[in-house]
Formats: C-alpha cells, structure tokens, sequence
C-alpha cells in the first residue's frame, strides 16, 4: 500500500470537491480545476477531508493511489493558495519584460524572444527576477521549464535563466601556461 496514498487530505474553508464519472473538480477562491482520474481509484469525500481508495486491486494500484492523492492535493493547494515559481536571469544585457501575456527575453541572441505564457499563468518581471504564478502546478512548472531552456545556466560564468534555489556547480576554466 502507499503511505502517501492512505493519508487524508484537507478540504480548506471555500473550496468544495466533486467527484462524477471518474471527473474531479475542486473549485475555490482562485478558480477551478478539473482532472480525469483513474477507474481503479474511488475518493471518498467527506466536509473536511478527502481519502483515496482503490477499488480495484492490482499491480500498480498503490503507486497510482499516491499520484491520485498527491495530485488532488495540489489541485486543492492550488484553488485556494495558488503556486508561484521564481526564476533568476544571469549575465550581462540580460533582461525580460512583460507584455501583456507575453515576456520578452533579450539574451544575448541577435534578436529578442517572445514567450507566450499559457492561459492560466501571470509573470511579474523585476529587474533580473521572474515570478510565475497560477493555481495549476503542472502547467506551471512547464512554463517555468520552457523558460530555463531558452537559455541553460552555463557552468563556467553561470550566464543564463536558473530557479532561484537552484545551485549551478562551476568550473574552473582553462588554466593559465606558465613557462
């Protein structure tokens, strides 16, 4: 059995769960969202709490059990707190700037790039500092992804998009002909 699995989940004040026809949807103060779930889980819903259970027993059940709680957890996270993701730019000339839905990157490219933010996720651009936020994990850490991949911190002078609380190991570089 998951441990993860088995363990209840909260329902916070102003957010109600449905669960139909293998359909979740948690709605709640930021907005709503709905996920598909598999046939060999059931949720039980209570007024303050949600347990997930298998109704079928087999191979995968117990891990598909925990992604099931892990996911409907967030889901509910998400409508009532919202997630929020920070990314740092590194290097010279390097810079972003909102638009709309729309961020546009200067870096070092010979042209600029504009990034498209899916329906759902806000930026705020602050000097060398981006912060995405939005109620669905998934999508945002996706956005968060495809951002870092339009320019990889590189390991020598770390130039480039990283995570705020990601650690990029340096090298040393060439090292100097003495003669």
């Amino acid at each position: 059995m998951s441990r993860v699995g088995k363990q209840p989940i909260p329902i916070p004040d102003k957010t109600s769960v449905n669960f139909k026809d293998n359909i979740v949807t948690v709605k709640g103060a930021k907005g709503t969202l709905t996920r598909n779930i598999n046939s060999v889980i059931n949720l039980n819903i209570d007024k303050e709490s949600i347990v997930v259970e298998i109704v079928v027993k087999n191979k995968n059940a117990a891990a598909l059990q925990g992604l099931t709680r892990s996911l409907v957890a967030n889901m509910i996270t998400g409508v009532s707190r919202g997630f929020e993701r920070d990314l740092i730019i590194n290097g010279i000339g390097y810079r972003a700037a909102v638009k709309g839905n729309i961020i546009v990157f200067n870096l070092g490219y010979s042209h600029p790039i504009d990034f498209v933010l899916s329906e759902g996720i806000t930026a705020i651009v602050d000097k060398n500092n981006i912060k995405l936020f939005g109620i669905d994990n998934e999508l945002l850490g996706q956005a968060a992804a495809s951002i870092r991949r339009l320019r990889p911190p590189e390991p020598y002078k770390g130039k480039g998009i990283k995570y705020a609380e990601e650690h990029i190991q340096r090298k040393a570089g060439k090292a100097g002909v003495t003669g």
